[in-house]
C-alpha cells in the first residue's frame, strides 16, 4: 500500500515562491512579439547613432511629459551633466541638490568643478525639504542652480522649490530620473515645471531601455538647441564645433525599443499602484502608518509611502518602506532567506559619501538624510507581480516584526483586483 504524500505546509508551500527586486525577464515575455521585428529593423537600417527613431522618440517623449522640446542622450547622469553644462555651471559654483538620493545627482555637480551644496529630506515623501533648501540657498555665496530630486516616483513640493528658484534668481533643474509619469500638486507632469527635466532609461526604470539611455526636457526653445549642440561636442554644423561639449548621443536601437514599451507605460504605472495598494491594505491592517508618522507617535514598527491625494500622482519606481529599531539590515536577510528581493535605497547619504568628506558635513549634519539611510528598504513593486507573490511579500515582513496580519492579505482582497 502506498503512502499518500502530506500536502505541504503553509511555511513550505511560502519558500516555494520567489519574488526578485525586479523581473524584467517576465516584462519582456510580454513584450518580445512587438520588439524583435523593432530590433530586426533597426539593425537592417544600418542608422545605429541618432537614427530616425531618436527623433520620434524625443517627439513621443515632450508629447508625453507636455514640453515643447526632448533632446536624448546616452544616460540619465549624462542628462543632468548636460542640462547643468547648458545653463553655465562650471567651477567655483554653487548647486543645492539632495543629500538622499542617488550619486549622479551630485556627481554631476561636481564633475563641472561646482560644489554640491546638500539639503535634508521632509521625512514624508523623502524629497528634497524646502524650509531647509531656503535656509541652505541664503547661506550660498555663488549659488547658480537647485536640482531638486523626485525620489522613488513622488514629485518634489515644486511650488515651493520655484519660489526659492525666483527669491534667489536661480534656475530649478528637475531630475526626474525616477519619476516619468508622475504628477505633481498641480497635477502637472515633472520635468515642465523647472527651466529643464532630466530622465534616465536605466533598465529597472518604469520606462527602461534594454541598456543606458536619457533624455532632456525644456520649454526653452534655446535651451534646447544649446543642449543637442552638447550632446555631441558642442557641434553645428558637422565638425564646426562652437562649445565644447561632450559624447552622448542616443543609440537607435534603445530609442527604437523605448517607443515600444512607451505604449505601454501608462498600463505599467497602474499595475504598479494597484500592487502598491494592496501592501498598504495588508500593512495598514497590521498597524503600519504612512511616512512621516513619528516613531514616538505609536508602537508600529513599520512605515509606509505617504501617497499624495489627486491630482499628484505617485508612480512607485520604488516601494519603499521604513523599519524601527534598528531592524531594516535582520528584515533584509529575513526576506533573502525566504527567497524576495529587496534592496537599500540608499545606505549611505551623499554628504557622508568618502569622496566628499573635504565638503566638511558630519554625522548629524542632515539628520532626515541619516535616518532614512539607516531605516528604508525598497520591496518588489513592479506590475507583473502575481497575487501569490505579493501575498508572500506583504506576510513575510508582517511576520517578520511581529505585526498581526490583516483580512488584506488573503487571497480575496480587493486591492488585488486585477493581478495575475
Amino acid at each position: 500500500m502506498t503512502t499518500p504524500t502530506p500536502a505541504p505546509t503553509h511555511t513550505q508551500a511560502a519558500q516555494s515562491v520567489t519574488v526578485p527586486l525586479l523581473d524584467l525577464k517576465a516584462q519582456y515575455a510580454t513584450l518580445r512579439a512587438e520588439i524583435e521585428p523593432v530590433v530586426k529593423s533597426v539593425l537592417e537600417s544600418a542608422a545605429y547613432i541618432m537614427g530616425p527613431d531618436c527623433a520620434l522618440l524625443e517627439k513621443e517623449i515632450a508629447e508625453y511629459c507636455k514640453t515643447k522640446h526632448a533632446a536624448g542622450c546616452a544616460n540619465g547622469s549624462d542628462a543632468i551633466l548636460l542640462a547643468l553644462q547648458a545653463l553655465g555651471v562650471s567651477a567655483g559654483d554653487e548647486v543645492i541638490c539632495p543629500s538622499y538620493t542617488f550619486f549622479a545627482t551630485a556627481g554631476s555637480i561636481a564633475r563641472l568643478g561646482a560644489t554640491p551644496v546638500f539639503v535634508d529630506i521632509d521625512p514624508k515623501t523623502y524629497n528634497m525639504c524646502p524650509v531647509h533648501t531656503r535656509e541652505v540657498a541664503k547661506q550660498c555665496k555663488k549659488l547658480k542652480a537647485i536640482v531638486p530630486v523626485h525620489l522613488f516616483g513622488q514629485a518634489v513640493d515644486m511650488d515651493a522649490i520655484l519660489a526659492i528658484g525666483r527669491e534667489f534668481d536661480v534656475p530649478v533643474v528637475e531630475d526626474c530620473a525616477q519619476a516619468i509619469g508622475t504628477r505633481d500638486s498641480k497635477g502637472v507632469d515633472v520635468g515642465g515645471r523647472g527651466v529643464i527635466g532630466t530622465f534616465s532609461f536605466f533598465p529597472s526604470k518604469n520606462l527602461g531601455a534594454f541598456g543606458d539611455a536619457g533624455i532632456i526636457t525644456t520649454n526653452d526653445a534655446a535651451l534646447f538647441d544649446k543642449l543637442c549642440m552638447l550632446r555631441m561636442h558642442g557641434m553645428k554644423p558637422k565638425y564646426y564645433h562652437q562649445l565644447v561639449g561632450i559624447n552622448s548621443r542616443l543609440d537607435t536601437l534603445q530609442a527604437a525599443l523605448l517607443r515600444v514599451k512607451l505604449r505601454h507605460l501608462e498600463a505599467w504605472h497602474a499595475g504598479r499602484q494597484r500592487n502598491a495598494d494592496f501592501y498598504n491594505a495588508a500593512f495598514q491592517a497590521a498597524g503600519a502608518k504612512f511616512s512621516g508618522t513619528p516613531w514616538s507617535s505609536d508602537s508600529s514598527p513599520l512605515r509606509i509611502p505617504f501617497r499624495p491625494a489627486a491630482p499628484s500622482r505617485h508612480i512607485y519606481n520604488q516601494y519603499v518602506i521604513r523599519v524601527s529599531g534598528g531592524k531594516r539590515d535582520a528584515l533584509r536577510e529575513h526576506l533573502k532567506n525566504h527567497n524576495i528581493g529587496a534592496e537599500i535605497y540608499y545606505p549611505v547619504p551623499l554628504h557622508m559619501q568618502e569622496c566628499f568628506l573635504d565638503l566638511g558635513y558630519q554625522p548629524g549634519s542632515l539628520p532626515e538624510s541619516e535616518s532614512a539611510a539607516n531605516e528604508t528598504l525598497a520591496l518588489p513593486i513592479y506590475p507583473e507581480l502575481t497575487k501569490e507573490q505579493l501575498q508572500h511579500v506583504a506576510s513575510t515582513v508582517i511576520a517578520f516584526l511581529g505585526m498581526k496580519p490583516g483580512a488584506a492579505v488573503e487571497s480575496k482582497s480587493p486591492a488585488l483586483a486585477g493581478a495575475r
